[in-house]
């Protein structure tokens, strides 16, 4: 497994299993499954309320915890700085860890300051041990890193064929923050796995659309967490690293960049409102 070397010194690998919209029942087969086949990061949340499903699966898995990488996430409701520590001991207790590999800020929303704060407190306490943040901007981001002692190690963020996030990719190149994609298959948007450039790309290769659109992140130096509840596209997503993309396919893929996402615009003001307000719990 590829890794990359975060900006405190802790390798995280390049590529991971996302595990959004996996249904709570099915959880546990799914990351026991992408654990069997050779994933070594699993991402989850406190808001896709499958964190304790995911904490069966690394018991039930049999391998060493340190040789695991688990990324989970605050979720906005909580970031008032003593709502954040509850709510990572509720996370941990949820997955049954005794550390925490990765903590991210869910949103750019609300009391964030007081939420990375408190994020700053458990990192230096040693039970994170690295900490970043989610869907921000490059300004809010880097407001967020002025302003505090702890850098942010990662922004995961938006990133796929269609939503390439260039500028961010080279701002957070530049500040030693690692780019990690959500959502790198556009949530099946826009027909992308019938999209004719990343078809004809795949065919060349022998290989599936979304292993191309994969390895295209990876030599953009994005780290990955694609999702699948089948373990031959697990298997096929994760078997990234024996082709590699021409300079002239990179520059095929990039022709397909809309500039904007293809699953929802956070600057309208109506999505901003409902996530800066959803409640996950009383």
């Amino acid at each position: 497994m590829k890794n990359v070397r975060l900006n405190n010194g802790v390798m995280m690998p390049a590529i991971g299993f996302g595990v959004y919209q996996v249904g709570e029942k099915e959880t546990e087969r799914v990351v026991g499954d992408a654990l069997e086949v050779g994933y070594r990061m699993i991402d989850t949340a406190a808001s896709y309320f499958n964190e304790a499903q995911v904490g069966n699966a690394i018991r039930h898995s049999g391998l060493k915890r340190e040789d695991l990488f688990v990324t989970t996430k605050l979720w906005v409701q909580d970031y008032e700085y003593d709502d954040a520590l509850r709510a990572f001991d509720k996370s941990m207790k949820l997955l049954g860890l005794d550390y925490l590999d990765l903590y991210l800020l869910h949103k750019p929303y609300g009391n964030y300051y007081a939420a990375w704060r408190a994020a700053e407190r458990l990192y230096r306490e040693g039970r994170i041990r690295a900490i970043g943040v989610t869907s921000f901007s490059s300004e809010r981001l880097q407001d967020l890193f002025l302003h505090n002692e702890v850098k942010p190690a990662v922004n995961q963020i938006e990133t796929n064929p269609f939503y390439q996030q260039s500028a961010a990719n080279a701002f957070l190149l530049q500040e030693g923050i690692q780019h990690e994609a959500w959502a790198p298959f556009a949530e099946g948007q826009n027909g992308i796995f019938h999209n004719p450039v990343l078809k004809s790309i795949a065919q060349r290769h022998g290989k599936g659309v979304g292993a191309v659109i994969l390895r295209w992140l990876n030599q953009r130096n994005v780290v990955v967490i694609p999702k699948s509840v089948r373990k031959e596209r697990m298997i096929e997503n994760l078997n990234i690293f024996d082709f590699t993309l021409t300079d002239e396919e990179m520059k095929a893929i990039a022709g397909l960049d809309t500039g904007k996402s293809p699953i929802y615009d956070d600057m309208d003001l109506v999505t901003v409102r409902y996530i800066g307000t959803h409640k996950i719990h009383e």
